[in-house]
């Protein structure tokens, strides 16, 4: 695992030299399509995330060879420290919480929901994830966390505005008839009474119900 205080160093080094070098040598990739930042997130050598996107230089979006961001790798990790979580945000931040993986169409959120890592599914919110995003199959984060049997995490996500559970994916099956199929009846009981929690609000919006606002009224003073 590399050592903090040398790679600061070097990154000193790289830019007294010149930001183009420090650029060029930051974003170097492997055969693999891996760069600096790619490792050090898939190693959880936070304190080296830190220091590479304190450059500046960093392509936060660049996807390795399969189809990867460090966004999406970062969604994976089991991070317990409040000071890497923090690093972490600041790479969802950065980066483009809603790009899609190149080979399945898989968003940072939908490969953190099918992990069970929870406090990144909450990160990945707070920094803008779309919940209704559709992979290549058409599932969405939801309909994974039905899938998988993650009711905590289906919890969170029905809690986010504008999450819609009636999206089918490309067998027309929707979350509710995931979940069901999977025997996770505990979701399933999530999601339906969400379903009928959603249709009561619709039928008592102000839409439904306009009001008829009434002139205001003269007082009149007393004799």
């Amino acid at each position: 695992m590399a050592q903090p205080l040398r790679v600061s160093n070097y990154l000193m080094a790289f830019s007294e030299v010149s930001p183009i070098l420090l650029e060029h040598v930051v974003n170097m990739t492997d055969g693999n399509g891996n760069t600096a930042l790619h490792y050090s997130v898939s190693h959880s050598n936070f304190t080296v995330v830190d220091l590479l996107l304190d450059t500046g230089m960093c392509n936060v979006d660049q996807q390795n060879k399969a189809g990867y961001t460090a966004v999406m790798l970062a969604a994976l990790s089991a991070v317990k420290e409040e000071d890497d979580m923090a690093v972490v945000q600041k790479l969802f931040r950065l980066g483009n919480v809603n790009a899609k993986a190149s080979q399945a169409g898989q968003t940072a959120l939908m490969l953190a929901v099918s992990h069970g890592r929870q406090e990144m599914v909450r990160a990945l919110l707070e920094c803008g994830a779309n919940v209704n995003i559709q992979d290549d199959e058409g599932s969405t984060a939801l309909m994974c966390a039905s899938e998988h049997g993650r009711a905590e995490i289906v919890s969170l996500l029905l809690e986010q505005p504008g999450c819609d559970i009636s999206v089918v994916d490309n067998d027309g099956s929707n979350a509710l008839s995931i979940a069901l199929e999977a025997s996770h009846n505990d979701i399933a009981v999530l999601l339906y009474a969400h379903m009928n929690y959603s249709k009561t609000q619709a039928e008592v919006s102000p839409k439904a119900n306009p009001r008829v606002l009434s002139s205001p009224r003269k007082t009149w003073p007393s004799e």
